[in-house]
């Protein structure tokens, strides 16, 4: 059985498009705010001595390549947008 990634996150999945972390109650993308505050909140983690500047450029970068967010005017934007 071959896995999949979520298109959200990138996590492995077995199958769908999002994983259990990325989806809400019934099953649909959370909306970009909720994602983008979970996943900075992870790398915040993951990186605690990162200032939140940095976090949130590499956030966005990584977002990029994510099929769900590539296209999302907050990523796609990203290069103007203030956090």
């Amino acid at each position: 059985m071959s896995q999949q990634s979520c298109e959200s996150c990138g996590m492995p999945i077995d199958s769908g498009q999002y994983c259990q972390y990325c989806t809400d109650d019934a099953g649909n993308l959370q909306d970009f705010d909720t994602r983008f505050a979970a996943m900075t909140s992870w790398q915040q983690r993951s990186d605690p001595g990162a200032s939140a500047e940095k976090v949130a450029a590499d956030t966005l970068a990584y977002l990029a390549t994510m099929p769900a967010w590539r296209d999302h005017p907050r990523v796609s934007g990203a290069g103007s947008t203030s956090w």
